[in-house]
Parts: structure tokens; sequence; C-alpha cells
């Protein structure tokens, strides 16, 4: 197919109607976006621009995550013509605000406080609009989703500006243009039609894309390249390994698109389960045996590691930075396939690329046709095509290359007579001896990766007595680990004029990185050099564990004392202990026990925590001793048709002959949207069933139920000292509760954050949810406090939230009379309502308990 435009991949979209373009995880629910939706919302997105003045050639400056609403705002500037110039959501509000003194943004998406915030100083008596990126759907919905006529649009039209994150340096914003990236996936998109017949039996192909849609590469693998075969994109944010593996699982993914340091973050959590299991030196012996073995061999030896993933995965995609050859080959004896690209922004993200079936190990693969790659005399790779970027963005587009075309990369390479390309390392990074040998850095820290005592490791060069040579700063498991002994082995794999004779432990718990999670080197080497010096200046900002309990806690969090108090000093209740947990293993790509976080007190106890990789976490998120378990088999065939029978047969006929309750306010459930989420006061424990009783069918049919989730355990796993008839039947008493009401536990003490994630998944099979936020019945009458965790569970979950109280029942409870004159109890619905997103979980909680009171 021959395209002139990307406006092209809209017009497929029309085509593919309600297939699943994107899904995305928002708050605990999964949203999905239909490849029709994302094209109609773009449409309404080019005539919100219309009223915002926005013309061709204007700029639109993204400062927001990933989103489908990323995708959609994205086509709908290119309809209008406008630039569109993303930036990363973590970038810093000093580096958004010399990007927009150089590009004049007209308008502005943001998210979050602080990003408007920003808005409002850059804007001041400036021309320049904001729009929430989490108010958008509902802003363009007026507009008409009709197809956008699009006039004047051209393949050297600019596209977008990416800028490069520098820290000092002024910023560079690379021009693409509709060419540029067309130059790239036309190749892709003629090679793709040679296999998509074999694609059928597995449609739809599922890719979960970890890279920011800021990024080029981001885009190709987010956006354009699954298009190409109709497939879906699922994006996180998230990086913790053991939640990528859960949702690959869940959700089954085919294809992950990383960056090589995720890569090894899944490598070493495949790892530690096997230690965890005392099974090392066999897995390390079947995959040293598995080199010359056929796939489904391979599949089969490993089958447990399949399982982990899900059967329908099968691919890498690894892009961003060079990719190791031991990461690589730990993948690929596993029985999965490894796809490496190379490219940067300049080139529009592609120079070369490994083809899936005829993969060159080692190599990033062939350049792609239609440009020309050639190795400088020093070794540098040389570009010249349409790829290309016409130039850097400065008030207009200053060019790039020199006179005859040639785009230098900057990277060292090697070519082989077949003609694969292999990355070497970065030209300004490479160390030349004394003896006029090159050190590539990458090499020595790949020997340092492979020792059990390094995390990982960065390779600079100093200045030494007989000249430059390498020094390793390493991150170390545990900070008790011996980095001379590591270096020592990883010398043993390196040839005589590699040895690693200086080395640094790094002080904190992760490197600086960038976005795509690649080391700083430069704070890296400004940090070394200063501490080997005696001269360690005051780092500026703060270290990643201070920022993010610095964000967490809205507080200061400079220069902080490992012996502050997390409750007293620094504030955090139960809820921002559940946000930092969150963040912690997002930002270092580790599991924390739940249970011990909770149990920790100040600072210091977590960057324990951090430094000892979650250890307590080897075997993956199995659960411990003590965890509630999280019955999904009850909203599944048989269980379904068992509990809908129990509900007609027995319990609504007893409850309305021993309770007779009376409905009051079910006309404020007409107009609402399932699945919704009711909250209740608890008096009794049939409160669910008068609850059923009242409820409308819509509603009654799909309902589970919120337990507190410890007293649910005991039952299925009665405490010791617990009588021998007891302890017989207290599971049989926990499989009809689970079986009969369809309930699920809601831990009052740790566990929160599992639970949440599984109300969130009961809703996406929508079911509605009955939480009784006072976690306890009631004693005199009166209404309990709501516990804090009602309001995160309503503001993350997203769905209409009804108030329900039951009243006149408490008396017969005093009087213990178990039958009711008709209308003595009633149950009483309140207006459901939805919370705005920036609204504070607090607040809900608050507005909740004032409201079921006042029914």
């Amino acid at each position: 197919m021959s395209r002139e435009t990307l406006l092209s991949f809209l017009e497929d979209c029309l085509q593919r109607g309600t297939e699943t373009a994107l899904a995305y995880r928002r708050g605990l629910r999964i949203s999905r976006w239909s490849y029709a939706r994302l094209a109609s919302t773009a449409f309404q997105f080019a005539r919100e621009l219309e009223t915002h003045s926005i013309c061709k050639g204007d700029r639109v400056l993204f400062w927001v995550g990933n989103s489908p609403e990323w995708v959609a705002a994205f086509f709908g500037c290119l309809l209008r013509g406008a630039i569109v110039v993303p930036l990363d959501r973590e970038s810093a509000p000093e580096f958004v605000a010399r990007v927009q003194r150089q590009v004049e943004a007209k308008l502005m998406l943001y998210s979050g406080r602080e990003s408007y915030a920003l808005l409002r100083a850059l804007g001041s008596g400036k021309n320049l609009a904001g729009l929430s990126l989490e108010e958008l759907s509902d802003r363009v919905r007026p507009r008409s989703p009709e197809p956008y006529p699009v006039e004047n649009i051209a393949g050297d039209d600019i596209v977008e500006i990416i800028f490069t994150s520098g820290t000092t340096a002024e910023p560079k914003g690379v021009c693409l243009t509709h060419r540029n990236l067309l130059a790239n996936l036309a190749p892709l998109e003629g090679e793709i039609q040679k296999y998509l017949k074999w694609e059928r039996p597995v449609h739809p192909l599922r890719f979960l894309n970890l890279l920011p849609l800021s990024h080029v590469f981001g885009q190709f693998m987010g956006i354009f390249v699954p298009q190409l075969l109709g497939g879906e994109v699922f994006l996180q944010g998230s990086l913790n390994p053991s939640e990528i593996l859960e949702t690959v699982r869940k959700q089954r993914i085919s294809v992950i698109v990383a960056v090589p340091r995720l890569l090894d973050a899944l490598r070493h959590r495949i790892e530690r389960d096997y230690e965890g299991r005392g099974q090392t030196e066999a897995f390390r012996q079947a995959l040293a045996s598995a080199e010359g073995w056929h796939f489904l061999k391979r599949w089969w030896v490993f089958r447990k590691v399949h399982r982990q993933f899900g059967w329908k995965f099968w691919a890498f995609v690894s892009g961003g930075a060079a990719l190791s050859p031991e990461t690589e080959t730990f993948w690929r004896r596993l029985g999965f396939l490894v796809v490496q690209g190379y490219g940067m922004t300049e080139s529009a993200s592609l120079i070369s690329v490994n083809h899936p079936f005829k993969v060159s190990r080692g190599s990033i693969g062939k350049p792609l046709p239609g440009r020309e790659v050639k190795l400088a005399e020093n070794g540098e790779i040389l570009v010249r095509g349409e790829n290309v970027s016409p130039g850097y963005w400065s008030g207009g587009v200053r060019s790039l290359t020199d006179e005859e075309g040639w785009l230098r990369t900057g990277d060292v390479g090697e070519l082989d007579p077949a003609g694969h390309l292999y990355f070497k390392g970065r030209k300004k990074e490479v160390i030349v001896t004394a003896a006029g040998l090159n050190l590539y850095p990458e090499d020595l820290e790949a020997a340092l990766k492979e020792q059990p005592e390094v995390r990982d490791s960065a390779v600079i060069g100093i200045e030494g007595s007989h000249g430059p040579e390498p020094l390793a700063v390493l991150l170390l498991r545990d900070e008790q680990m011996d980095p001379a002994a590591a270096v020592r082995r990883a010398n043993e794999r390196l040839s005589p004029y590699q040895q690693i004779r200086r080395w640094f432990v790094w002080p904190e718990s992760d490197f600086p990185r960038t976005t795509t999670q690649k080391v700083r080197k430069s704070v890296v080497t400004e940090v070394v050099k200063a501490s080997l010096s005696g001269d360690l200046p005051a780092r500026e900002g703060l270290t990643p564990l201070a920022e993010l309990i610095a964000r967490i806690g809205g507080k200061t969090a400079a220069g902080l004392d490992p012996n502050a108090s997390l409750a007293m000093d620094l504030k955090l209740d139960s809820l921002g202990r559940v946000e930092l947990l969150s963040a912690l293993e997002d930002r270092y790509q580790i599991d924390i026990d739940e249970a011990a976080f909770t149990e920790a007190t100040t600072v210091g106890d977590i960057e324990k925590m951090i430094r000892e990789g979650a250890r307590n976490a080897a075997s993956g998120r199995e659960a411990r001793p003590g965890a509630p378990t999280y019955p999904a088999w009850a909203q599944r065939f048989p269980g379904t048709w068992v509990r809908l029978a129990f509900l007609y047969l027995v319990i609504i006929p007893l409850t309305r002959l021993m309770g007779r309750p009376r409905g009051v306010g079910r006309e404020h459930l007409r107009e609402v949207e399932t699945p919704a989420l009711f909250v209740s006061n608890h008096i009794t424990m049939v409160d669910a069933a008068l609850i059923l009783s009242a409820l409308p069918g819509r509603f009654r049919r799909k309902l589970a139920i919120a337990m507190e989730g410890e007293l649910l355990h005991s039952f299925r796993h009665p405490p010791e000292g617990t009588g021998r008839l007891k302890r017989l039947w207290l599971p049989v008493q926990y499989a009809l509760i689970v079986s009969f009401f369809n309930v699920f536990p809601l831990p009052q003490k740790s566990g929160f954050r599992r639970s949440f994630a599984f109300a969130g998944e009961t809703m996406d099979r929508g079911y509605n949810i009955l939480v009784f936020p006072e976690g306890r019945r009631t004693q005199d009458g009166r209404m309990n406090p709501f516990m804090e965790g009602t309001g995160l569970l309503a503001k993350h979950l997203g769905a209409p939230v009804v108030p329900v109280k039951i009243e006149g029942l408490f008396q017969l409870k005093q009087r213990r009379q178990y039958f009711a004159k008709p209308a003595q109890i009633s149950v009483k619905f309140g207006e459901p309502v939805r919370f705005p997103r920036e609204y504070e979980p607090a607040n809900i909680t608050r507005d909740l308990e004032r409201w079921v009171a006042a029914l």
C-alpha cells in the first residue's frame, strides 16, 4: 500500500471499526478503545483545535503520559497540520519551560497539578492555552465525529519536533516529517504483508508497549507497526517485572516492546524464581545445553517460564539502547524470539532492524531498504536516506547532515560481509588507552553484570597515572557484598587490555536515569570524579528515593535522615504508604513484600528493602503465608449459574419472608451505568442479603461483595488451636460464602493493593461491587468512621458510586427479633455520584460517609 502521509493510518482505523486498537490501565480499571473510536476522537480533537485557532505549522505541546487520548490527539494534530511537540511526562518543569521558549506552542496538553501550575506560569501574558488530557474525551464530545476534511497536508510537512532531554545544554529539537516516518514504515509494511496469512490463526497480536510515546521508537511500536497487523496495543505505566508478567499473562500479550534494562529486569526475575525453588544449578545447566535444541524442545523444557508469560507470548522487541549478548542469549535459549533494532531520533527511530524470522545473533540487523549506511575511518556509523530528519528546530529548520547528506550518528559499529550491523558503543564514551587501543564500556559492563554481586554497572573513562583507563561504577545487590570479588571474576572474562583496575561503589539505591532507563553517565562521571578528588559537592536535586517521598508526602525531602519516621516526620498515612510502595517498585523495578513494608517505620528501613532487592519476593508474587486468596473462580461458569440459582431460589425468598425490606430511592438507579460501586453502612451479617433483595435485577445478578480479608482468610486457613470439627467446617463455610455471595477479601491491615487490583478486574468483568467501609458492624446503632481506603478505591475504580443505607435493622438486632414486619426494614439508595479525577481520596471518604449518614 502506497502511503503519502501518516493520515492514511486513520483510514485503516475506520475500516477496522470495532476491533480493539488500544487498551490502557486507568486506575484499577482497563479502558479499551476500538479503531473506530480512536479515529472519531481524532476527528473531534481536530475540530477542537479549530476553536483554539490552531492552524498548519502551529505547535502543540504534549506533556502527558501514554494513553489512548495521547494517540487520538496526535492524529488530531496531523489532521490540522499542527506540529506535535511530545515531551515525556517525567520531564522537569524547567526543561519544559525551555522547550516552550523555543517552539512557542499555542496549546499544551497537560496532566496533573504540577503541569497546570507550569502552564499558568508560562501562559501568563502569552498566547498559550491548556487542555487537561483527563478531560479530553469530555471536552471533544460535543464535536462532530465525522471524518475531518483534510487540506494541503504533504509528505514534507513537519509532523513533530522531538527534543533531547538535556540537563544543562539548551535542548535540541529534531524535526520529523511524514516522509521521514513513512520511509521506515514502508519497508516494514512490505515485509509484514508476506506473513499476514500466518498471523490469522493467532489474530489479534497484542503488543505490550513499555516505551513512552514521546519517543519515536515508542510511537513506532505503540501506534504504527501494530496497526499494520490490525493488532492491539496495551499501554502500561508500571515497569515492575512482576506486574509486567501478570499483564502479559492475563491480557494474552504476544509481544513485549521494551528497553534493554527491562529485559534484564525480567531475566533477573526468572532467575530469582529458580533460586527461590532451589533449582538454580539445574536451570543453568539446562540453559547451557539448550543452544542446539529445536524450539519445541526448548518450549517443553522451560514450560514453567512460558506458563508465567502465558501461552500466547512469543517475542521481545528491544530498542532505545544496545541489548547485552548475554540477555539476548538467555531469552533465545528459553524459546523466545528477540528482535533488535538500531536507530536514533534523527533517523526517525530506525536505521537497521533484525528480521523476526532471520535473526542474526548479536547483530542490530541489516539496514532497511531505502537508506545508505557506511562506516567512517574511525568506525562511526554514517547514514543517508529519506528517513533522516531535515534538521533541528531553531525558529525554523537547521540542517543536521553534511554537504553530501550524511548523518553522523556518534555511534561506533561494525559491518560484516553479509551486511549485518553490530553496535560497539557511543563514540564519545569510547576509552582510548595510552597504547592507542579502544575500550568499549558496553563490553566491560556486560562482564560485570554477569556477577551475582552486581545489580547494574556503568563504566566510565578517567585519567590514570599512565593515561586514560576504565573505572567501573558498581550498583551492588547488597552493601555487604565484596566488589573486589565481582571485578576479579569479570576480569577473567576480559582481554588483558580490557582489565578493570579501579572501581567505585555507587552510594545511592540506583543510578540517575533517563526516561528510557539509560544511565546518565555524565552525572555519574561528575559525582565519581568529585568523590575521587576529595571535593564532593552537594548533589543538585534529590535522590530518587527522596524525590518519591517528596512527591507523595508533599514535603521537602532533601537531606533525608535515615531515622526519619514515615508516620511522624514525613506524615505518610496508610494510603501514602501504598502509593509510595507502588512508586518504589516501579522506580527500582523490584518486588517488595507489602506486609514487610507496612511494618517499616523509617526511611532507613525502606532503603534497606531496596538494597536487598526484595529478596523476600524471590518466588515472585506467590501468596505469602497469611495472604488472602482472591477467588476469581466464583465469577466463572459454573459458579455463576450456581450462585444465580441460589440467589433466586433461596436468598431472595428467604430474605423477603423474614426481612421484608422496602427499597427506597430505586428511581436513582434507573440511569446508572453498570458496573457501579455501592457503599453501605454495616449492621449485621445479613446486610448483603437485604441489599441484594432490594436491588434491581441488572445490579443484583452481577454483584461482588467485599468482606474483611483477615476473617475470610481465617475461614480458609483456620488458626492454630481451632477445634477439629470447627477446623473441618470453616473451609466448607468459606466455599459456601464465596460460591453463593461472590465475596472477595478486602484486608484491613495489609494487602490493599492486591485487593484493589482484584476489585478492578472484577469490574472489568462487568460486576458491580458492594463495600462496607466501616470495616466492622455497629455496636450502638451509630455508624463507625469509614476506612481511609474507601476514597482511594472509589477514585481509582472510576465508576459511579451509589450511597446505600440500611435502616430499622439495628432495632431488630437489639431485640433478637428474626422476623420483621412489612417495611420495618428499609434499604435506601442515594443519588449516584462520579468524583473528579483530581479529587483527593480523603475528601471522597469524608463525603461518602456524610452522604450515607444523611440518607
